[in-house]
């Protein structure tokens, strides 16, 4: 897994322990731990959180290429919005499906 740095890229000199929590703990130990849950798997959880907590931001949209990076499809992407809309709202289905769409149709 390559190293993550967007924390201490954004907020490093402001909020270096957060910055760190991010980069080290967060993406470094907790994604990590492939042995436990692969990294496919976590992708689709987290997009499933971030989208159920209206989270609909770049965060949502850096999860959703993690994901195709971590080898969901975008046929299972698809099922995954359109199962969620049913349950996190239609509008925050809309908005992750405009993400998904610029993800996998480049």
């Amino acid at each position: 897994m390559t190293k993550v740095t967007a924390g201490r890229d954004a907020l490093g000199s402001f909020a270096p322990k957060f910055a760190e929590l991010n980069d080290d703990v967060l993406f470094g130990q907790v994604w990590a731990r492939e042995d436990k849950l692969s990294p496919r798997d976590r992708s689709l959880i987290t997009v499933t959180a971030l989208m159920s907590s209206g989270i609909l931001d770049s965060s949502l949209q850096f999860h959703i290429a993690k994901a195709k990076e971590n080898g969901v499809t975008e046929e299972e992407m698809v099922e995954t919005l359109t199962h969620l809309a049913f349950y996190a709202g239609w509008p925050k289905a809309w908005a992750a499906f405009r993400m998904a769409k610029e993800v996998y149709c480049d």
